[in-house]
């Protein structure tokens, strides 16, 4: 399997949701209706989607303990989305094969589709995900609803 070279969803760490939110929608970004009040937002954009979740979720999510912004993470992560629940194993396996290192192996998530991290050789954490609620367009972009 080879990895697709796409990148479809960029999630930033944020120390206060609100404002961050606040600030994309005052850009004049458009914000998706999968966006959960309090817990995470979704913007559309020209190419990936830009998610904005609270950082010390974001730690949690990866598995990583809570701790202050360090220089190994700077709440950022870039996403890969998958078809298949599978794909995303396979998907991490291809990264460990070219030198990558798993952070979180696959696994079931609490929104219902299956995740997984892995680090660059330069320590930079990529999640590989499937997620049945977000359809791809015919780009192999995520097309999120309004």
């Amino acid at each position: 399997m080879t990895i697709p070279a796409r990148v479809n969803l960029i999630t930033l760490g944020v120390s206060d949701l609100a404002r961050s939110v606040a600030f994309y929608e005052a850009l004049g970004w458009r914000r998706s209706s999968v966006s959960v009040e309090g817990v995470v937002a979704f913007f559309r954009t020209a190419g990936p989607v830009l998610g904005l979740f609270p950082y010390s979720d974001l730690l949690a999510d990866i598995g990583l303990p809570d701790a202050p912004r360090a220089a190994g993470f700077g709440g950022v992560t870039l996403a890969i989305n998958v078809e298949t629940e599978a794909g995303v194993a396979e998907a991490l396996d291809a990264a460990v094969a070219a030198g990558a290192t798993v952070l979180k192996p696959a696994s079931r998530a609490e929104w219902g589709g299956t995740t997984g991290y892995f680090a660059d050789p330069d320590g930079y954490a990529w999640e590989v995900a499937h997620n049945p609620g977000f359809p791809f367009d015919d780009r192999g972009l995520l097309a999120l609803p309004e």
